[in-house]
């Protein structure tokens, strides 16, 4: 029986979460994850474009999918997805939900 590649952990927290939309971000866009606060639009205060923000989508979907299994973004809600609050909000819900 071969040996399990990841350890089953609990529910993942909102900080955490916070914490990696920040990393994740802010590799896409080049700055510091230090100066992404919660509160910042997407688009407004941090330049990010559409293939920016599909790009931050894929990076949640691939480090989550470990955590939570089948975790996706749906495109459709993406659109609503206008601020970091936002995206840790829905991430954080369909975490809590799967």
């Amino acid at each position: 029986m071969p040996a399990e590649t990841h350890v089953e952990q609990g529910p993942i927290g909102r900080d955490e979460i916070l914490n990696i939309v920040r990393d994740r971000l802010a590799d896409i866009l080049e700055i510091e994850p230090s100066t992404i606060t919660e509160g910042q639009s997407f688009v407004d205060d941090l330049d990010a474009d559409s293939l920016a923000l599909i790009e931050l989508v894929e990076g949640l979907e691939e480090e989550l999918s470990d955590r939570t299994v089948g975790f996706r973004i749906d495109d459709e809600d993406l659109e609503d997805l206008k601020t970091v609050r936002d995206a840790v909000d829905y991430v954080h819900d369909r975490a809590k939900s799967s």
